[in-house]
């Protein structure tokens, strides 16, 4: 949720105007988390919203994203609901990029999450997954591994010799073919500390769905302890897997392809977010304020996977 795109009061309370009913714009405050959109926090007379400025997403891959969050929310899962405008849409174009306006949940991240954070964190992405069952439409994982192998080759001139093998070997590891009774559906892909708010103890929401796509829920599963349940090191907190397992288990339980593909899908989640850094830590794009992840916590997870597959010691264990 960097800025990129620049856009004043003056500008937002015109476009706000011109397109909904929630009053006249008071103020704007940038957003300074994430990589991929621009982020404002809206205030109106009325309340507080989040503005986003789309910068890579286009006006067909948008309806996904802003639809899922919509049908997510009538299905009582604690995510933003967008808002819809008064012909009817949920995003439109404001100083060039397609914007969208999202109610604001109530809350902020923990950053040293818990057991009992971590378990909450588990039941509601159970919940969700099971709600997004019904939703119609589909979008394939943009940052899959079609991706990581077409953008490697960018990345590899930064690397060092060890670090270009330890790439090209989990790319050629994770094309191997998967059971092909694995459950998909609609996944947030990217439910890190930084996109859930907790209000008093609760969850008050999950948000930014911009990763979100159609693809397995292990692999979801997987993405989300990658970073609630490492260490430092880059290892597994075993008692805050168990606790994030335990809690999706509560409202849906793994069947036993998920258990048995799940170090591979940890192996993939850290692959997945150490290519996405190194790519956007190397080659950024120009914002006007810009927050770039280091990529080596995620080389250390990976390498952690990877060496307690050898040993034989990285199971499912809930």
């Amino acid at each position: 949720m960097s800025v990129f795109t620049k856009v004043s009061i003056e500008e937002a309370d015109k476009w706000v105007k011109s397109n909904f009913s929630l009053g006249r714009v008071t103020d704007l405050r940038g957003i300074l988390s994430g990589i991929e959109n621009t982020n404002y926090f809206l205030d109106t007379d009325q309340e507080t919203f989040v503005l986003t400025l789309f910068e890579k997403l286009t006006d067909a891959e948008l309806p996904f994203y802003l639809q899922l969050m919509s049908h997510l929310s009538s299905h009582g899962i604690l995510v933003p609901n967008p808002i819809q405008g008064f012909d009817g849409k949920l995003f439109r174009a404001l100083n060039g990029k397609p914007a969208a306006i999202v109610t604001k949940l109530p809350g902020a991240p923990v950053l040293n999450p818990k057991e009992q954070h971590v378990y909450q964190v588990g039941e509601h992405l159970a919940r969700l997954h099971k709600a997004g069952q019904s939703y119609p439409m589909a979008l394939k994982n943009l940052r899959g591994h079609s991706w990581w192998s077409n953008v490697a080759p960018e990345i590899y001139p930064f690397l060092s010799d060890d670090e270009k093998s330890l790439l090209k070997s989990e790319i050629n590891y994770q094309a191997e073919a998967l059971p092909k009774d694995l459950p998909t559906g609609p996944i947030h892909a990217d439910l890190f500390r930084d996109n859930v708010l907790f209000d008093r103890g609760r969850i008050g929401g999950f948000i930014d769905f911009y990763f979100a796509c159609v693809d397995l829920w292990i692999y979801d599963v997987a993405i989300t302890a990658n970073d609630w349940c490492v260490k430092p090191d880059g290892s597994l907190e075993e008692k805050r897997v168990k606790a994030l397992l335990e809690g999706y288990q509560s409202i849906r339980d793994f069947n036993d392809d998920e258990k048995l593909v799940w170090p591979r899908m940890l192996r993939a989640g850290a692959l997945r977010f150490w290519v996405s850094r190194l790519y956007d830590f190397h080659l950024p794009r120009p914002g006007e304020m810009t927050h770039a992840h280091d990529p080596l916590q995620f080389k250390k997870i990976l390498m952690s996977h990877r060496k307690r597959v050898e040993h034989g010691d990285l199971v499912f264990s809930a």
